[in-house]
Formats: C-alpha cells, structure tokens, sequence
C-alpha cells in the first residue's frame, strides 16, 4: 500500500506554503503568527496520521496553541501515545516536510520520509485534537483535519480545552484497558480524577480562604470554572480575568508570563487580592502556574517554579520517609539554568539536583530517570513523574503502623493529583494547595523556606539568534567565540552575580538571564550583559537595549 497521493495533492493545493517563510519545530512545536500557519497546520495533520501508522496505530495528539504568546500568534506541536512530546528524532522531519516549498515537493519529500522511517501505511492512523481560545484557531484547525482527510485518519476533535487535559486524553486513550490505564478518556474523566484525590487529601483539613486565580483570559478560564464546581467544599475559588471572547484580552497584562517578567501583579487584581491572600496565575493554555501574595504592607512577592519546586519536593520527599520506603525511592529534582541559585542551593542540600538545557522534553527526559521525579522550570511549568515501579510499589506497600498508613494513603492520592504527562496549571494548582493546607502554611511561611535572589530575564533582539552556540546545559557559550570570557569578567563585579545568554528555542530573540543580591546590581548586570549580546550580534545601534534602571 501507498500514499495516498492523489488526495493529499488534491487539499495541499487548498493550503500552499507561503514562499518567504521558513518554519522550525522548536521546544513548543511550529510557533509564529497564526495567519502564516495554514500550511503547516495541513501538513502537521498528515504526520500526525504518518506517527500513528509507524506506531501501530496508536492515538496521537495534536494541540493548536500559542500558550503564553500574544493573541495574533498561534502554533500547533505533536503528543505521543504516553502524552509526551513527541520524539526528538521527529522534530527535524516535521521542520523538511513544513518548509517545502510546493505540493509536488511535499509529496515527494513525503515518500522519501516513509521509506526512511520504514511506515507501514496499510496501518492505522488515530489523532485526537484541540485548541486553545485564540481567534484564529477554527481554522487552523480545519486545515489540520484536511491533513487527517487526505490520510483517512481517525480524528477524534476534542474541542476547546487545555493543552494538558489534550495530553491526558492522549495517555487515556492508549492506556485503556490495560494495566497501566491512567484514567478515563474524557474531560469529566480529568476532572473526576483530579478532584477526587484532591478532595480525600483536603479531609480533616481547616478550610482555606478563597484563592484568587488569575486565569489569563484564556482556556484556563473554561477549564477552572468547570474543576471548581468538583471542589465546591474543599477549595473556594476567585475566577479573575476570564474573558476569552473579548478580542486582545488573551495573556495582555495578565497571565503566568505577565507576572513571571514583570513581578507584579496584573493592574486586574491590583485592588481584588487583600493582604496576606494569595493568588495565581495560569497562561493562555494553562501549563503553567505562578503564585503570588501580597504582605501585611501590600508588598508584592512572587512564589514562581522554583517556589514551587521547593515546597512540592520537600514535601514528597516527607511522605516517602514517614511510610519507611527512603531506601527503595529515590527522589531527585531537575531544574534549568533559570532556576534560581538560591532554590537550587536549598534543594542541593535535601535531595539530588540536576540541570539540563531548557525545555520541557530535557525536563521530563532526566525526571523519568528517578523513582519519583520533580520538575517545574522557573516560569511555572513543570510537574513531577513517578516510574511504573514506584507507582507499583506505592499502591502495594503494607505499611506497619497507622502514621505509615496515613502518610501512604496521601502518597497515593498526590499520586493521582498530578498529571504526569505534561505541566498542567490547575493539576500543579491543587498540588500545591494540597501541601499547604498539611503544612498550615500561608504564602509568607511557603516564601520563607529560602529567600530569592533578584533576578531578570531580557530579550534582546539580534539579527540572527543562530550565532550563539551554547553547552554545559545552556549556561556557557561557545559562539560567538569571545562573549563568555567578556560575560565572566563582568560577572565577577557583582555579588553573587550569575549570568547566562541562550537564544529562544521559540521566538526570533536571544534570552539574558542575571542575578545579583540586589535588584539593582541584577539590572545593572543584565543590561550589560544584553549590550554585550547585542554588539557581538552586529545589531542596529539604535536598537541596543535601553537602561533598566
């Protein structure tokens, strides 16, 4: 059997590439403005069905989405059958197959990839597919389905939802029926899962002041509304910015990212959140969480990926002692380059630590390399991972006395809170609600386990971010030749001064990352390092990044 090369010539005539744009597979998938994506939207449909043929007809996902980006952008990106991302070796193959330029060409390089990559197409093909609330979704979406169509591909539409609720139906659909089933393959399934645990884990607990959840404008809107009606007597909820039909709102002054970058609160909740009450945020597609608390004086302090790293990692690591299996799990924690200095100093010093290049799917890589795993990078994402092993021997134990039984039962359901598949705001959300209730903390007790050093992410916009070449897990360069040797002399002028400089894996852009012990030395620093970036990078002068300070 063959490619269908009549019908796939026939719908990629209806979606032609546009001739001066080159697309790439970044950590987040195709990314760029979502007027520009038709093509790639068709021709992702098509290796979507190609991915489900080469592994037996397995279901994979597709998720159109531009998370934290502004509302004019969009992008879509692959799930394999367990929910992860799709597999490196692929991201390469889904960057040819975008960027050819005509139907014949396409159809060519498509023949070439299925004999390379050995598919079966005589095989099945399954997807199931979702998007978030941007505007030009619908029809992405329907490009997306004539690439499924010109397949003959199952397509299975799941409609508005999360990117992490996508993830989960993923590994619902392929662990159905077996004994590695990972839930019911529906949103009421996700929901019911989730609050359950949440639920029995909240018993006996004082009741929590309302939480006050910035949901971006975006999806998270939808899907928090409907989680909250599941945990109307265990977790009162405040639902702020949840205007997805309004246009321009999406992630404009408020969301995850809004926060993260700033460290302020959205000018939405600036006279909503009371002192001492705390909030947090999701993205546009909510994968990630940050929180946040105003002090007694209205002082704003953020409680981002890190924080959270800290006070999930502390706390499991709590459990897996009290039941008596410290010698049989081991927890470790994966951070990136962007983790604070101070978080990974805290944690060093409790559990193993490892630090590996940004993006998700290196997080997620190194986690699945412990029992337990813990993962969150510093802008919010992230989740923790257990092997079926630990999971295994978590729900076969006998513990010996009733605190053991106690501290095994919160085991299994935190077990069941977490979506392993992917960072997912409002599962991580519960998360950390669940340990702050055990612990009877409030925002400033959780913010007191270490103190932050000031720090400040810039993007600095190059003519070309290629040029820089990064190793030892992105925080030293290689190229341009002499930039880290003139980075490393201005770090040394700065007390306990830390800087780094990668290029976006999804944006045209080139990323600087400072910290200092002051906020005044960390700006002072991270404006020099991105004039360093900028001069090296042979910008326009009048470009160059303006003083923070």
């Amino acid at each position: 059997m063959s490619l269908p090369v009549n019908d796939i010539r026939r719908l990629s005539d209806l979606h032609p590439k546009p001739q001066d744009i080159n697309y790439q597979y970044g950590t987040a998938g195709f990314r760029t403005l979502g007027k520009v994506l038709d093509s790639v939207l068709f021709r992702v449909g098509i290796l979507a069905a190609l991915r489900s043929k080469k592994l037996d007809g397995k279901t994979i996902g597709v998720m159109v989405t531009a998370s934290h980006n502004p509302e004019p952008d969009n992008g879509v990106k692959l799930v394999d059958p367990r929910g992860e991302m799709l597999e490196s070796s692929w991201e390469s193959h889904a960057t040819v197959l975008a960027n050819t330029p005509s139907t014949d060409e396409f159809i060519s390089a498509l023949q070439d990839f299925v004999k390379t990559t050995k598919i079966d197409i005589s095989k099945p093909a399954r997807v199931v597919y979702a998007r978030d609330t941007r505007p030009s979704g619908p029809a992405l979406v329907a490009a997306l389905e004539d690439g499924l169509k010109a397949m003959s591909a199952e397509g299975r539409n799941a409609g508005v939802t999360t990117t992490p609720i996508l993830h989960y139906l993923v590994r619902t659909i392929n662990t159905k029926g077996s004994k590695e089933s990972y839930g019911t393959d529906t949103e009421e399934g996700y929901y019911t899962k989730l609050s359950s645990a949440f639920n029995k884990l909240m018993v006996g607990r004082p009741p929590r002041p309302p939480l006050v959840i910035d949901c971006a404008n975006g999806v998270g809107a939808l899907a928090a509304r409907v989680l909250s009606r599941y945990l109307v007597n265990s977790l009162p909820v405040e639902l702020e910015n949840t205007a997805i039909d309004t246009p321009g709102a999406l992630n404009n002054s408020c969301g995850a990212d809004f926060v993260k970058v700033n460290q302020k609160l959205p000018p939405s909740l600036t006279d909503l959140l009371g002192p001492c009450q705390r909030g947090c945020s999701l993205d546009g597609d909510a994968d990630r969480l940050i929180y946040f608390y105003l002090d007694e004086h209205r002082q704003f302090h953020m409680l981002d990926g890190d924080k959270i790293t800290t006070l999930v990692a502390s706390f499991i690591v709590e459990l897996v002692k009290t039941v008596g299996l410290s010698e049989k799990l081991k927890v470790g924690v994966v951070q990136t380059a962007y983790a604070n200095g101070s978080s990974t100093k805290y944690l060093s010093e409790r559990l193993p630590v490892k630090c590996v290049p940004t993006g998700v799917k290196h997080l997620h890589h190194a986690a699945e390399q412990y029992d337990i795993g813990v993962y969150f990078e510093a802008n919010g994402h992230g989740t923790v991972v257990f092997s079926q092993p630990a999971q295994d021997l978590i729900f076969s134990h006998q513990p010996s006395t009733p605190t053991q039984l106690t501290a095994l039962t919160h085991l299994q359901n935190i077990l069941n809170v977490i979506n392993q598949t992917v960072g997912d705001a409002l599962s991580d959300m519960l998360l950390v609600e669940v340990v702050l209730a055990h612990k009877s903390y409030g925002g400033a007790e959780w913010d007191s386990l270490y103190t932050d050093l000031p720090n400040r992410l810039v993007k600095v916009v190059v003519p070309d971010r290629n040029i820089f070449k990064t190793v030892d897990a992105e925080r030293r360069l290689v190229s341009p030749g002499a930039l880290q040797n003139k980075i490393d002399e201005l770090v040394t002028k700065y007390s306990e001064g830390r800087s780094f400089v990668r290029p976006s894996g999804t944006e045209d852009v080139v990323r600087v990352y400072a910290e200092a012990t002051t906020r005044r030395q960390t700006d002072d620093l991270a404006f020099r390092v991105a004039g360093l970036v900028y001069d090296e990078a042979g910008g326009d002068r009048s470009q160059r990044p303006k003083e923070f300070l």
